[in-house]
């Protein structure tokens, strides 16, 4: 039973290797580096509360531990204030997660480190890819030349992605989309625990716009704005914005220490194929983007929540082709839409002239910048696969929920099969369809009474011969929902139907649909068991290596097509 290949050990193909090691799929995790990486303030990685969560469900401690989450929002120009919005158990809408990034890729290398069904490879620096009906062989190049043989392999590598270049897929768009001047430092700010957005400030090296985002021990992460094509920022020059931006804030400027610096350059870029045979592109290696606070390390993410499911589908049962086809089509789909929302964006809110004045002008401004901050609107907002190639088709059972069919359910508390109760986004990733009974009044009774009665025996007979593995949940409530509603949850969280009352034909229908359709004809292939093996632990289920020689023409041409393209600027993504 061959493992998956994820090539590219940053936060994006750490994170599918332990989403696939939670559907028990086992996984080698070429890195390219040593294992460690160069801690750097000024890099942070901000994730928005679904990322945050899947984060924290693959066993990311430091998201939890050492993350921020900020106490409130607020937008100024000029001299006023513009807006403030407050986050936690009184505000309007969950906080951000804000960390340094290698804190956030040091949680999840531990993870991986301790988890039996992922093995991980330094200096696995890969040159080769090829395919057949049945896998994928890739080679890494010395000091470790070996030969590795997968059932799949996904290019998680990176802007400068080697896997997107051998597979020859063209990688179009924007480059130098935004630029900002970025410095970490310890100061005191008169907002205590809150991010900032300032346009226009009013001192002369303040730019067009300036942030302001806490991170953990009085560290503040800072951003201005620069020209497209400005000159070089200059240490001096990057230091007299630190000092003029604390004492346009403070009054004076306040006593700091400066920890990190860098200037970020962003672009945006479409992969036009996400999947050629069995091999992927998932985060940067994909997409590119950035602008106007977007944040492509959230895009990554919810690659890896998207396709670590397909793939466990299909290497422990058989997948059809319009499974693992919908991962580019739903993905591509979600992050082409975020893209155009911003390039759309970026005339009106960067631009010049008249109408920028226009009475009311700043303030819808200010309201697409805080969408894209803040992880709402087209701008930031969670995807819905509305148009998703695995919806199934209408039937007059289905019904409509506060949801909408696509979307990412509400995390309501549920009662799990062994009579806990737990929140519904904690029965997540482990490779199972969710049915959820809508149950007004069960909570004061034992499952086992409950259990019995009612629609629940019909509804469990109907869960039982699906054709995919479910689990079969119970909620007081769901927005929108009324008694006896019955939803169907994909693996990843995206609400399939919804039926009022128990439609075993219909369910079964939508189940069949979530999965694509039963998998192409049995045969011998990834996760299927060979005839005479036996399933094996980690290390019998890990990756062929294999010492045959190189062929040197196909080496040198692979050498080749890996080195840098000239032509891809895409240096110092953020």
């Amino acid at each position: 039973m061959d493992p998956v290949i994820v090539v590219g050990a940053g936060p994006v193909g750490l994170a599918l290797s332990l989403a696939l090691a939670g559907h028990g799929v086992p996984s080698v995790l070429l890195d390219e580096g040593a294992g460690k990486d160069e801690p750097r303030t000024a890099r942070t990685a901000l994730l928005r509360a679904d990322t945050a969560e899947l984060a924290e469900r693959l066993g990311c401690t430091t998201v939890r531990d050492e993350g921020t989450r900020w106490t409130g929002w607020r937008s100024m120009r000029r001299n006023q204030d513009v807006r403030e919005i407050r986050f936690g158990e009184d505000g309007d809408l969950p906080s951000p997660v804000h960390l340094p990034q290698h804190d956030l890729t040091r949680g999840l290398r531990d993870a991986v480190m301790a988890h039996e069904l992922v093995q991980i490879v330094p200096h696995g620096r890969l040159d080769t890819i090829e395919q057949d009906a049945d896998g994928v062989t890739a080679h890494t190049r010395e000091p470790g030349a070996t030969w590795w043989r997968g059932s799949f392999l996904v290019g998680c590598d990176g802007a400068r992605s080697t896997v997107r270049k051998l597979l020859d897929v063209r990688f179009p768009g924007r480059t130098a989309v935004e630029r900002h001047a970025v410095a970490a430092l310890r100061t005191e700010l008169p907002w205590d625990g809150e991010a900032l957005l300032h346009r226009m400030p009013p001192w002369r090296s303040g730019g067009q716009e300036v942030t302001a985002r806490p991170l953990r021990d009085g560290v503040w992460r800072l951003d201005w704005l620069l020209p497209p094509r400005g000159e070089l920022v200059t240490p001096e020059g990057l230091v007299a914005r630190v000092r003029d931006t604390l004492a346009g804030w403070c009054g004076e400027t306040p006593p700091y220490k400066l920890l990190d610096t860098g200037v970020y350059t962003l672009h945006h870029r479409l992969a036009r194929k996400w999947r050629v045979g069995r091999a992927f592109l998932a985060g940067d290696a994909a997409h590119l983007l950035g602008a106007l606070g977007t944040q492509g390390l959230d895009e990554g993410l919810r690659d890896v929540d998207n396709l670590a499911w397909k793939l466990a589908q299909a290497w422990q049962l058989g997948a059809s082709e319009k499974l693992l086809d919908s991962y580019q089509a739903e993905r591509r789909a979600a992050v082409a839409a975020r893209l155009r929302a911003a390039d759309q964006a970026l005339p009106v809110l960067r631009g010049s002239g008249l109408r920028t004045y226009l009475p009311g002008t700043g303030r819808g401004h200010d309201t697409l910048l805080t969408d894209g901050h803040l992880g709402r609107g087209a701008l930031g907002a969670p995807p819905e696969y509305t148009r998703s190639p695995l919806a199934p088709p209408h039937a007059e059972a289905q019904t409509l929920v506060g949801t909408p069919l696509g979307g990412p359910v509400a995390d309501v508390r549920v009662t799990a099969p062994d009579g806990a109760t737990v929140r519904l986004r904690d029965r997540l990733g482990r490779g199972r369809q969710l049915v959820v009974l809508v149950a007004p009044g069960t909570g004061v009774w034992d499952r086992r009474h409950w259990m019995t009665a009612g629609v629940m025996p019909r509804l469990a007979a109907a869960v039982t011969a699906l054709p995919v593995r479910a689990e079969l949940l119970v909620t007081e409530g769901y927005p929108g929902a009324s008694a006896h509603t019955v939803l169907l949850v994909r693996p990843d969280g995206h609400l399939v139907a919804a039926f009022h009352g128990v439609r075993p034909a219909e369910l079964y229908a939508a189940a069949d649909a979530a999965r694509g359709g039963a998998p192409a004809a049995a045969r011998t292939g990834p996760g299927r068991q060979r005839s005479g093996e036996a399933e094996g632990s980690a290390t019998s289920a890990g990756a062929e290596r294999s010492d045959r020689p190189e062929p040197d023409e196909r080496t040198e041409r692979a050498d080749r097509t890996g080195q840098a393209d000239p032509t891809d600027r895409t240096a110092d993504i953020n």
